[in-house]
């Protein structure tokens, strides 16, 4: 019966950061700094209010695009934080994470043979679910431009098969942000072509440098743009898989039709703990990012000690640098330095042929485990 299994399907891969994340796992003294996930607990009055929702019996379905209380709650945030509006009943489907807003987006707009562009290094879950949507995949290159898309290029690769282009920033797997001034630029190309546009912001609020600026605050393209959004990253909840999807009422009628198939709605017990989470406990993000701020600086002076070319991230809480002075491909420096070592990291070509010679590191670890996790780094590339 494999035969009959779906052929796009049959050419998916498991993602080299799960590959080794797995891997790891069989040792003992393994060091872990491949997943993207907070070490911080979801906070005590989130953790409450889901506690709460099932003791009352609050778990069964909601309405299709999530509670209105929530969607409320989603809307005022991004007002008071990015100054822009969406309207909670029309505008907003609350997903079962950011990844199920990512695919209903997708599955919403995309033909056989339609183009989306990537720029790249890029996170690897876009490109399966783009192809599995009979679509393909062009990627801009911004290893030539300090991990930044060029306008020009952008330009340059936009054709009539252009269906969307996905930008996440801050980044994953590199760690960059934006300057407004480089959005501008951006988007004086996108304003010019009919495309969707579809920005993932999961990362907004583990910004270092400065504010956040949103894509969604260009007035210029918000009628073809889908806002990614969740509490993954910025309250540790990472499990309760709850994400945010805004857009255009006459395009999230259509993501709504999507969602509701994939999965009706998302966990009402997860509903009301994000109802909390952007209630009372908007400021979570601030004390994690004076963590993360510390472990970054560590984590980058220790591989720029080491020899390694690394640009320092502003956002997010990866460090992408170059492992070009080993002479080993990124695979086989994240396999032998598993081997040898037995501490994981990502092989940079995980995030597309343009993240060759990198790897990954994620600093969302303790400062014990990245103290032990650069020891053996560094005693790696010495030998």
């Amino acid at each position: 019966m494999i035969n009959r299994v779906n052929d796009r399907v049959k050419d998916l891969e498991v993602p080299g950061i799960r590959v080794f994340s797995n891997e790891v796992a069989q040792y003992g003294d393994g060091v872990n700094l491949t997943i993207g996930e907070p070490d911080f607990p979801t906070p005590d009055r989130v953790k409450q209010a889901g506690i709460e929702a099932i003791q009352n019996n609050l778990t069964g379905y909601s309405h299709n695009a999530g509670l209105l209380e929530l969607r409320e709650k989603v809307s005022l945030f991004f007002e008071e934080k990015y100054k822009i509006l969406y309207d909670p009943v029309t505008e907003i489907v609350i997903t079962t994470g950011a990844s199920e807003g990512i695919d209903s987006i997708l599955r919403t707009i995309l033909n056989e043979g339609d183009e989306v562009i990537m720029p790249a290094p890029i996170y690897s879950g876009y490109e399966p679910i783009v192809h599995l949507s009979g679509a393909n995949v062009v990627y801009l290159d911004t290893m030539k431009t300090e991990l930044v898309p060029c306008p020009e290029a952008l330009a340059a690769l936009i054709t009539e098969k252009t269906k969307a282009i996905i930008l996440n920033y801050p980044s994953n797997p590199t760690g960059m942000t934006l300057t407004k001034e480089q959005m501008d630029g951006i988007v004086n190309v996108l304003e010019k072509h009919d495309i969707f546009i579809i920005s993932d912001e999961i990362y907004s609020e583990n910004s270092f440098n400065e504010e956040h600026v949103s894509f969604a605050s260009y007035p210029q393209i918000r009628h073809k743009l889908f806002l990614i959004h969740g509490l993954s990253k910025s309250h540790a909840m990472t499990g309760w898989r709850l994400g945010f999807v805004l857009g255009p009422q006459d395009l999230m009628d259509h993501v709504l039709k999507v969602h509701l198939y994939n999965s009706i709605c998302a966990a009402l017990p997860s509903q009301y703990a994000g109802i909390e989470a952007l209630t009372h406990s908007r400021n979570t993000p601030l004390a994690m990012n004076t963590a993360y701020l510390e472990r970054r600086d560590y984590v980058y002076e220790r591989l720029t000690s080491m020899g390694l070319s690394v640009i320092k991230p502003t956002g997010a809480f990866y460090i992408f640098p170059s492992i070009e002075i080993t002479g080993l491909t990124s695979w086989e420096f994240a396999t032998k330095l598993l081997a040898s070592e037995h501490v994981a990291v990502v092989p940079g070509s995980a995030f597309t042929i343009y993240g060759e010679g990198f790897i990954r590191i994620s600093y969302a670890n303790s400062m014990e485990t990245l103290v032990e996790g650069m020891n053996r780094i560094e005693r790696f590339i010495s030998g």
